[in-house]
């Protein structure tokens, strides 16, 4: 898993490969099994294959382009009025589909695939775009957009470890 960790990178550039049904059906099971407050599970997943609707969501994310390269998406939308109805989890929603989205990147990058993932909440110009090119109800909100697909390059490592980023308490 640490392998997995440190070699998963962010790419823009996809080859025109499909991406399988199958495959985004094990990313998706991936990012299920993500935690959440209270198993609220606040999320819906949109796993988008069709080119028009990559290209829209393209144009309409200054950050997303490489959607015009990418031969799938996944957009994670949060159901935060759902998860509202448990007191205790009220709220939690952007740690948990956060922890969904890791679970995609890293499901993908461990079939072989490339991903990117763009940033919808809490910006509202996006949320607005995106929720009206997927048609969505006043109760979903656009968490993000995961560009999928077959890399078209090797994008340097970003990652590292710094101590000076730990505080140890001992």
């Amino acid at each position: 898993m640490i392998n997995i960790i440190k070699s998963r990178r962010s790419t823009r550039k996809y080859k025109d490969m499909p991406v399988v049904k199958a495959q985004i059906e094990k990313i998706l099971d991936a990012a299920m099994h993500a935690p959440s407050a209270c198993n609220s599970r606040p999320w819906r997943f949109i796993a988008i294959t069709n080119r028009n609707i990559l290209n829209k969501l393209a144009d309409a994310h200054k950050h997303a382009k490489m959607l015009h390269s990418a031969t799938a998406a996944i957009v994670i939308c949060a159901l935060a009025k759902e998860q509202a109805e448990n007191e205790t989890a009220k709220g939690f929603y952007p740690q948990d589909c956060a922890a969904a989205t890791q679970n995609i990147l890293l499901a993908a990058e461990s079939l072989g695939l490339s991903t990117c993932w763009c940033g919808v909440y809490p910006k509202e110009p996006m949320i607005k775009a995106v929720s009206e090119i997927l048609e969505f109800s006043d109760d979903e909100i656009p968490f993000c957009v995961i560009a999928v697909g077959h890399g078209d390059e090797t994008p340097i490592a970003r990652g590292f470890y710094d101590s000076d980023k730990v505080r140890w308490m001992e």
